[in-house]
């Protein structure tokens, strides 16, 4: 199961950027070659945020279709299914545009509420 990898990285990424502040959500684009289920991916991420800053984050991923450009024909082709062909000529030299992502898009992250900086006597 890939899916726990990707989620360790995916993980390690938000940890990072979210700078010891708690994560209320990630959104990620996992493109269509990366061949991941996104239930597997979301059990495995739930998994690992278990007791840290990430804990009960929502994961959202936009699924990213494979898309190429066909170097006998020139044309752009949306692939669904594998051999990945050209829906034009059907050749098999493509050239990948899309659908190898696996990015970290954004991270919504829940404000620290203080009192400094509040006026009080107004």
């Amino acid at each position: 199961m890939h899916e726990l990898s990707l989620a360790q990285a995916i993980v390690e990424i938000a940890t990072r950027h979210a700078a010891g502040r708690s994560v209320c959500r990630v959104e990620c684009r996992v493109g269509h070659l990366r061949q991941v289920v996104p239930s597997a991916l979301q059990f495995a991420f739930a998994l690992l945020c278990d007791g840290t800053e990430l804990e009960g984050a929502e994961l959202v991923i936009e699924e990213v279709p494979a898309r190429g450009r066909c170097r006998t024909c020139g044309s752009e082709t949306l692939m669904t299914a594998f051999p990945l062909q050209c829906e034009g000529c059907g050749g098999l030299d493509v050239e990948i545009a899309a659908g190898q992502e696996l990015l970290v898009d954004a991270l919504e992250l829940e404000e620290q509420m203080t009192t400094e900086g509040i006026c009080h006597g107004r």
